[in-house]
């Protein structure tokens, strides 16, 4: 794995960086997970998980306190001469001269930041875990319609930016258009960002590119969106069936996670914008709790079950 440079994370973060001509461009990391060495500033090194970030806190800070100058110097020795891709001391902990001699010697970079342990390493795993996920890039539009992330796909030309176009002069807002670069974060969640050349803005075949920021606001943007629903749109075919209940969803596979995925058939004086909207609203429903296709179906047994009992009468 290729991971992620460190001086991304150190500007994303705004951490401080305690050895200034220390160059960072060949550092990267390349694991979410982050480590706490309490064990290692003790001098127990089984198990150490080297290629982790290490964070330092008040723990393992006012453990190093208590030492003489001949035992810091071992242990930062030790510690030091491992492969990891940086140190960070929380809580505007200032690490010692001797820390920073030995892990300028090893070429470890030391940053600092000033918010609590618990509160950035669970920032700092998030992003790592963003930066580092699995990523594919596929052809579509990806919108936010009432929070709902809508994956719209279809081949070329189908009208995919149109339809987004129209959401967003209805007032949702557009995460990215034509290339949608899609990450698994976990096993329940995948999320949608656009490249930063083409971010923000729309191709309509007849006009050109329009800037969806520029022209409608940064009210009508967003920058990255978790990917809930698929919208396939395909040509009209007389001779296709289309489901036209919805008992039972479809999936389409991304990254290997499932995405309920619904296939719309196009024809001249169907309102995408509005179908988008209702098929968003109806997903939201049902991971509320509620199936209108369900609910229909139940009433429907219902009623039969009663005209049975009225017939047995």
């Amino acid at each position: 794995m290729e991971g992620v440079g460190i001086e991304k994370i150190v500007k994303k973060l705004q951490l401080k960086k305690y050895i200034e001509d220390m160059e960072l461009k060949g550092h990267r990391i390349r694991l979410a997970d982050v480590n706490r060495p309490a064990l290692q500033l003790s001098g127990y090194f089984e198990h150490f998980e080297q290629s982790r970030v290490q964070i330092i806190g008040m723990v393992e800070y006012t453990y190093l306190q208590h030492l003489n100058d001949s035992e810091k110097d071992s242990i930062y020795s030790r510690f030091l001469k491992y492969d990891i891709p940086c140190v960070i001391f929380c809580r505007d902990l200032q690490p010692d001269d001797l820390f920073l001699q030995r892990a300028k010697e090893n070429n470890i970079p030391v940053f600092g930041t000033g918010r609590s342990t618990s509160e950035f390493m669970a920032e700092l795993i998030y992003l790592l875990s963003e930066e580092l996920a699995p990523c594919i890039t596929i052809h579509g539009v990806l919108v936010d319609v009432y929070g709902e992330g809508l994956l719209i796909t279809g081949e070329s030309g189908i009208g995919k930016s149109e339809a987004a176009l129209e959401l967003i002069k209805r007032g949702h807002r557009l995460v990215t258009d034509d290339v949608v670069e899609i990450r698994k974060i976990n096993e329940h969640t995948l999320t949608g960002t656009s490249p930063d050349i083409t971010r923000y803005f729309i191709e309509l075949r007849g006009i050109g590119i329009i800037d969806v920021k520029t022209l409608f606001g940064v009210e009508c943007v967003k920058e990255k969106q978790n990917i809930d629903l698929v919208i396939k749109l395909e040509d009209w075919k007389k001779d296709n069936e289309y489901d036209r209940l919805g008992l039972e969803e479809e999936y389409t596979e991304l990254l290997g996670n499932k995405v309920v995925c619904h296939s719309l058939p196009i024809r001249p004086g169907r309102n995408l914008a509005v179908i988008c909207e209702a098929a968003a609203v109806n997903h939201r429903q049902k991971k509320m709790g509620y199936n209108a296709a369900q609910e229909l179906y139940r009433r429907v047994q219902a009623n039969l079950n009663k005209k049975d009992d009225e017939e047995e009468e």
